[in-house]
């Protein structure tokens, strides 16, 4: 099946800022597609592209098959959009903003609307001005969760929800995801994006870091601590220091290096422990927010020469 959303080389500035850097993936059908990346990285205007609420100085974006530039409007009509900071009438109640949404899409629209904003246990006759951060958020998940889209996109949406509504509300895209339909994730919150994600892609500064399924991720990286002995200097053990290129960071506390390798060399752990004053080396998995820091503290502009495209 072709790719639910493609973004091929997409650049676009603000005055003198660049706000995306030449971008490019595609997200496959079926799949959770977490976007991560530290505020103002990108992400973002990134989705405002895909929706055609913004255009791209240079380059393409295409969801669902139609040109985001041209169809933005369509686009949005058959999506699932939860923005970061999502636009509601603070005059409408639960229930008025149900129905005056359920206007633009076809029948069963307001009873699935009414059906979400019961699990979320939300008071039907209350007004917007009146509710929480965590209540208007959980009304922004129900509108766009009634029309059952092929296709969600989420802008940091579990911000202000409580842990047990944020955990069982990112299990539920797992689910849309294992049927078939797809989900685009953005968020800074690593640990929960771990639990869910099939590709990660990491944005800094507007640059693709990296774009890699997340299993795949985990499998290739690991963490090497090497702890020297008292009587050696403090110098990076050769054999680490040797493979450079596949060191995503690399930090020295004391007599100890830490290391996150990509792609661990077959033998490496026993080469480290046979060298002179090598005291103890230790070999461990990193959690994602270990990888996601990494990419974070690398030269700007660096890029990861293993990342592999992900299709369809």
């Amino acid at each position: 099946m072709s790719a639910v959303i493609q973004f091929n080389d997409v650049c676009k500035l603000y005055g003198s800022e660049v706000a995306l850097a030449g971008v490019s993936f595609e997200v496959p059908p079926g799949t959770v597609f977490a976007l991560l990346g530290e505020n103002g990285a990108g992400k973002t205007t990134a989705i405002r592209i895909m929706l055609g609420l913004s255009n791209a100085d240079h380059g393409r974006s295409t969801v669902l098959g139609m040109d985001s530039e041209t169809y933005g409007e369509r686009i949005r009509r058959r999506v699932g959009y939860v923005a970061e900071r999502p636009t509601l009438y603070d005059w409408m109640t639960v229930r008025e903003i149900g129905w005056f949404a359920s206007g633009f899409y076809p029948d069963g629209y307001l009873t699935r609307y009414l059906q979400q904003v019961g699990q979320f246990e939300l008071p039907l006759n209350r007004k917007m001005k009146a509710m929480s951060k965590g209540q208007r958020a959980k009304v922004s998940l129900a509108l766009a969760l009634a029309h059952d889209p092929e296709l969600m996109i989420l802008d940091e949406p579990t911000s202000g929800l409580d842990a047990l509504v944020r955990r069982e509300f990112l299990e539920s895209m797992v689910d849309r995801a294992a049927a078939g339909k797809t989900v685009l994730l953005s968020s800074h919150q690593i640990v929960e994006v771990e639990r869910v994600a099939d590709i990660v892609a990491i944005i800094r500064k507007g640059k693709l870091m990296t774009l890699q399924r997340l299993d795949e991720l985990k499998g290739r990286i690991r963490e090497v601590t090497v702890t020297l002995g008292d009587e050696t200097d403090t110098a990076m053990p050769p054999a680490l220091a040797e493979l450079n290129g596949r060191l995503l960071s690399r930090r020295q506390r004391g007599r100890q290096w830490q290391a996150l390798v990509d792609g661990m060399p077959e033998g490496l752990e026993t080469s480290l422990r046979q060298q002179a004053g090598v005291h103890a080396v230790e070999i461990r998995a990193p959690s994602l927010e270990e990888i996601f820091v990494a990419y974070m503290e690398r030269s700007e502009g660096t890029q990861d020469p293993n990342a592999r495209e992900v299709t369809p």
